[in-house]
């Protein structure tokens, strides 16, 4: 017998199972109990949020959302409050990261990356265009829906223009550093339009190379590189895309492409349609300060409900007297997980560090052709294997 399902309900949605997790942050699956909707929820603890002093932010982060409504753009459907939790209601996209895409596939056709491509670019123009950049661009931040389109997410370190000081320029350095534009890293602001477009071309590169154009373990050489633009594209690239990544990841911020020039360059134009769609709702932000207010009127009832154990006919019969059929069902489950990563560097060097890392906790590494076939640990055996192509 299958013990007693828990359920709990946030409002109108039926909340399931937990689809992400970050430092503030729980995702969960959910579902519109009236519609039938399937959604995410995104499930923030008050008391944490204020004892950081992230309450601007996450209305920043609403109010950056509620302004966009693009195909190519995660969709922010409304935001609710309980006594102790911030609800996010999102848009549920089901085709997962391009940056997994990537992981499990290697580097893509470029037809297939420029039609990947033509999305982004159409999302941030989209976005720029209402004053909103965001500042983290990456294949983690690019999902999929189900029929293989693009949705930009996680606008958490996004920033509206109303933002920017009397220079004209944002002057927080916020995003993830292999795509961080070379003005971001410096002191003396930036146009988030253009440090966008730069980890666009990052992102572009990656796609196309099936590995990062920047890229160092230590930070500072990482940077020099970065500023310089030191880069080298692969030499399966056609001449089109590397002209068009070179313009792109051009470190003077000044002479950097822009979009609009972006729209017409051959290799960018190939196949393009821009996105034909309605525009609805306001960017009303009344709903995301009542999450912060105290009064019981603006907050969002949370239940759990318990529903009866439900019995399969095999169990009826079980709970008969002398008949019990529980060992025709006593099979073991077995799981496998697996984690890929990509590297430039040689065999050798891979599984020297492979041994670096694991061997001051106690493992035993045994090599064999290039392959790492076992780590052990007491009782435990850890399979690692690294081909080498």
């Amino acid at each position: 017998m299958n013990p007693p399902k828990v359920k709990r309900r946030v409002g109108k949605y039926e909340v399931g199972r937990t689809i992400g997790e970050g430092t503030f942050a729980k995702v969960k699956f959910a579902r519109n109990s009236e519609t039938g909707e399937p959604v995410a929820i995104k499930i923030l603890d008050k008391e944490k949020v204020l004892k950081h002093k992230m309450a601007e932010q996450i209305k920043r982060e609403v109010a950056t959302m509620k302004l966009i409504k693009h195909p190519n753009v995660v969709r922010l459907y409304e935001v609710m409050g309980s006594k102790t939790k911030i609800f996010i209601v999102l848009e549920f996209v089901t085709g997962g990261e391009l940056f997994d895409k990537i992981v499990n596939h290697g580097r893509m056709r470029e037809d297939e990356a420029r039609r990947y491509f033509q999305q982004l670019i159409n999302a941030v123009d989209y976005c720029h265009s209402r004053g909103v950049y965001h500042r983290d661009l990456k294949p983690e931040n690019l999902l999929l829906d189900a029929y293989g389109n693009l949705k930009v997410s996680d606008f958490g370190l996004s920033a509206l223009s109303q933002q920017v000081r009397d220079d004209g320029l944002l002057h927080t350095t916020c995003g993830t550093p292999n795509y961080v534009a070379p003005e971001v890293l410096n002191d003396r602001g930036y146009d988030g339009a253009t440090a966008d477009l730069w980890s666009c071309g990052v992102i572009l590169f990656v796609l196309l190379a099936g590995y990062l154009p920047f890229d160092d373990s230590n930070l500072m050489i990482l940077y020099k590189k970065i500023s310089a633009a030191e880069f080298t594209c692969p030499p399966w690239l056609s001449f089109g895309a590397m002209k068009l990544i070179t313009r792109i990841l051009d470190p003077n911020p000044m002479t950097r492409i822009t979009i609009p020039e972006m729209l017409e360059d051959e290799w960018f134009k190939k196949g393009y349609k821009p996105p034909v769609f309605e525009e609805k709702g306001d960017a009303n932000l009344d709903d995301v300060e009542a999450v912060f207010k105290d009064s019981e009127e603006h907050h969002v009832t949370e239940k759990t409900e318990e529903q009866p154990a439900a019995m399969n006919a095999f169990e009826l019969i079980s709970m008969s007297k002398g008949l019990n059929l529980g060992n025709l069902f006593d099979i073991e489950q077995g799981f496998k997980r697996e984690t890929r990563f990509t590297s430039k560097c040689p065999a050798n060097e891979i599984i020297h560090k492979i041994e670096e890392a694991v061997k001051p906790l106690g493992f035993d590494v045994h090599k064999k052709n290039y392959k790492v076939n076992k780590i052990n640990l007491s009782t435990y055996v850890i399979v690692i294997r690294v081909p080498v192509f």
